[in-house]
């Protein structure tokens, strides 16, 4: 039979579609050609915004009309987060969480079998579980999920109950897995998690063990996923600061400029603390970009405190910022406040927000020419250029050259054009 895995969300996901994908084919079944209908469809959903929800339940009945006959599973975030809610969803033949994702081919020969429609959510465990989670290879960098969970509990996230408490992935078995990357071909590993900041906290270590464990012979870069400011300590970055193969290229999540939107948030810093992680990473590491996440339109956010999260943005002078509105959550401490902002006010604070990020971005891309970068080729979009990223992660084309996936190059920046840098290669 063959089967297929939509993958919603974050890289996390990812990493787990990855380790379903193994476990199915082990099982016997056989990924589908791309556009091919499935037997099996697996949607591994997200929850994080309302419209993840949305598509989650979109993606069931585009599968549904794909092969009516298909055995369709609904599994991920939100269960987890929804069993209820989830469980009503049409055309889900079985509906689970992420506790039972490394059982999923189980569960798909327990329903071929018995043809009964399956709900199965159950808690989450204290335990890494390694047989959930795989190295992502599908793409020029492998991504490798080393940390899972969430204990902070803002007030706006449904994520610690989608994901459950934080747990981490032992050093041995992230070597393990970064050698098998370097095997593959495969040049730079990100490690990424739910809050990747708190990678060791039970096993008495920090994300600098995890950079560490990932040194190994073949990998050339190592690069993090999204970060939060407050765990970046002096001493931390100096510690991570030790690995050379470590990209100068950090992502530190903000959601507010504003210190009283930050505390309604119940997030953990402010915006001294922020600023100071900053002026560290900028010191430690020379020329490296700062990007983040900002949220507009939270309960209870005035114009003032809107005027003053654009500002911040504004002096940190971020490379590149993921702008996106308040989705209410069901379930969260935030949804039941009573002074949520209209829609209509957050879509202009978003346009605001959206222009001030263009803004920065080109500044940032266009004080890159005439400077010198290593572009890590990706898969070929076009026959006219050739495209990667920079350490730093500023995207740069390479035209009149046709230089092969996984290559490492020199390039010198030349211009900046449609968002992106263009580059020669020097030697």
């Amino acid at each position: 039979m063959k089967y297929d895995i939509i993958t919603l969300g974050c890289k996390v996901n990812s990493c787990e579609s990855a380790a379903a994908a193994q476990s199915m084919e082990a099982a016997g079944y056989v990924r589908t050609a791309e556009n091919e209908p499935a037997d099996i469809y697996i949607v591994n959903s997200c929850a994080v915004t309302s419209l993840a929800v949305k598509k989650a339940r979109q993606m069931i009945s585009r599968c549904k009309k794909a092969n009516p006959q298909a055995v369709v599973v609904l599994c991920g975030c939100y269960p987890q987060a929804y069993p209820e809610q989830a469980g009503t969803t049409l055309g889900a033949d079985i509906v689970t969480g992420n506790s039972e994702k490394g059982r999923l081919p189980q569960l798909v020969a327990e329903y071929l079998e018995s043809r009964v429609r399956t709900m199965r959510v159950s808690p989450l465990g204290r335990q890494f579980d390694e047989s959930a989670a795989a190295a992502d290879t599908d793409r020029t960098r492998a991504f490798i999920k080393i940390e899972d969970g969430c204990d902070r509990f803002c007030t706006y996230c449904i994520i610690p109950f989608a994901r459950g408490r934080v747990r981490s992935l032992s050093p041995e078995e992230i070597t393990k897995q970064a050698r098998q990357c370097a095997e593959s071909g495969h040049k730079e590993l990100v490690l990424t998690g739910i809050n990747l900041g708190c990678y060791g906290e039970e096993l008495g270590l920090t994300l600098s063990d995890a950079v560490k464990a990932a040194d190994v012979e073949g990998i050339e870069r190592i690069r993090l996923g999204s970060l939060e400011p407050d765990m970046l300590t002096e001493a931390e970055i100096e510690k991570l600061s030790q690995t050379k193969k470590l990209c100068p290229h950090f992502h530190l999540s903000l959601q507010s400029g504003c210190d009283e939107t930050l505390k309604r948030m119940c997030r953990r810093y402010d915006t001294a603390q922020y600023r100071a992680a900053v002026e560290s990473l900028r010191r430690t590491f020379p020329d490296c970009a700062i990007t983040t996440d900002i949220m507009v339109g939270f309960a209870g956010e005035t114009d003032e405190e809107f005027a003053q999260s654009m500002e911040f943005a504004d002096e940190i002078g971020f490379a590149k910022m993921h702008v996106f509105t308040y989705s209410m959550r069901e379930g969260t401490v935030a949804a039941a406040r009573n002074d949520q902002i209209p829609p209509q006010i957050k879509t202009l604070r978003a346009r605001a927000m959206e222009q001030l990020a263009q803004n920065l971005e080109q500044e940032y891309l266009e004080s890159q020419i005439g400077r010198v970068h290593t572009v890590l080729i990706e898969k070929p979009k076009s026959e006219a250029y050739s495209q990667g990223f920079t350490e730093s992660y500023i995207p740069v084309r390479i035209y009149g050259k046709a230089i092969p996936r996984h290559s490492l190059v020199r390039v010198r920046i030349t211009e900046v054009y449609d968002g992106c840098c263009i580059g020669e290669v020097i030697d």
